[in-house]
């Protein structure tokens, strides 16, 4: 675009997921099920965590702080999304948008480091640190974002993301791809790399295994861990770490959708219900709050009598 036409942005107006109208209705069911599917799952895994003693581990406080993390990553984006669909009022002020696009660079990173905190000791420490790193490396993206010069207003995207921001810049935006490709990089897969190292480890050392039993075991412990780390980064590097944005712009609206929506409603999903001690605490918990109840019913049995 040409430097020499810009304009100073007030606002932004989101496109959504589709400009065309008759798919509105069904874009409306498909991010309430979504939103409401992850506020369920992830706050009820959440509970557990909490209610349940014999889950109060180093493991099951990161799951715990990862249903924090996909509570947040939908609600920063879905409502907000829901209430545009249905008004079709699709104005975001300049202010909200840099804003959202910090907290959901913030928590997508959070999101990415969590998922390899889950293999490391020192858990507390770790997240803070990770906190920290995500912070600093989500103000660093914003703020660069919010000096460029615009020259329209029509963001390609149900949300404030970085590359549809990227693509409205008046001049090639140099320095934010560089970072984007540099610092960004470093950041973003950095926890990849340490998990898949962690991986290629395990997966020598069960190579190793002589038991049918041990190697089930093995592959038990790691399978769900594997799937939700191979959902989250299959989907992210698609439309942030490649050369040109451009070229498949129409597109990067159903990739986010998944790894901001969908993927974070099914991680409690494949947690839960491949998780043998997730199963039985539900089963302590059901029996707690049915127990609550029944000193309350033989009180009354027996003041009648």
């Amino acid at each position: 675009m040409d430097e020499g036409n810009w304009t100073s942005i007030s606002e932004f107006v989101l496109l959504g997921l589709s400009e065309q109208q008759d798919l509105q209705p069904l874009i409306v069911a498909v991010l309430l099920v979504t939103y409401l599917v992850n506020l369920a799952g992830n706050s009820l895994l959440l509970g557990l965590v909490c209610a349940d003693p014999q889950l109060r581990s180093p493991m099951y406080f990161l799951l715990s702080q990862l249903a924090v993390v996909d509570m947040s990553f939908a609600s920063i984006t879905l409502p907000q999304a829901l209430v545009h669909a249905l008004t079709q009022h699709r104005a975001i002020s300049f202010t909200s948008c840099m804003a959202q696009l910090f907290l959901f660079l913030t928590v997508g990173n959070m999101e990415g480091y969590l998922l390899a905190v889950v293999t490391w000791s020192l858990c507390l420490k770790m997240v803070a640190a990770s906190w920290a790193v995500v912070i600093l490396h989500s103000l660093l993206a914003t703020v660069m974002a919010a000096q460029l010069h615009y020259c329209g207003n029509h963001l390609q995207h149900f949300f404030c993301d970085l590359p549809p921001l990227l693509l409205l810049s008046c001049t090639r935006p140099l320095a934010n791809e560089l970072v984007a490709l540099t610092e960004g990089v470093l950041v973003v897969l950095s926890p990849f790399a340490f998990i898949m190292a962690t991986y290629t480890r395990i997966g020598v050392a069960v190579a190793r295994l002589r038991s049918a039993q041990g190697l089930r075991k093995a592959l038990s412990t790691c399978s769900s861990h594997l799937i939700v780390v191979l959902l989250f980064y299959g989907t992210v590097v698609w439309p942030y770490f490649r050369p040109d944005s451009s070229d498949a712009e129409g597109h990067d609206q159903q990739v986010t959708f998944f790894y901001t929506a969908v993927a974070p409603a099914l991680n409690p999903l494949i947690y839960s219900l491949r998780n043998k001690d997730v199963a039985a605490a539900l089963r302590r918990v059901w029996r707690r709050v049915r127990a609550w109840g029944m000193p309350m019913s033989s009180t009354t049995s027996s003041a009648s009598s």
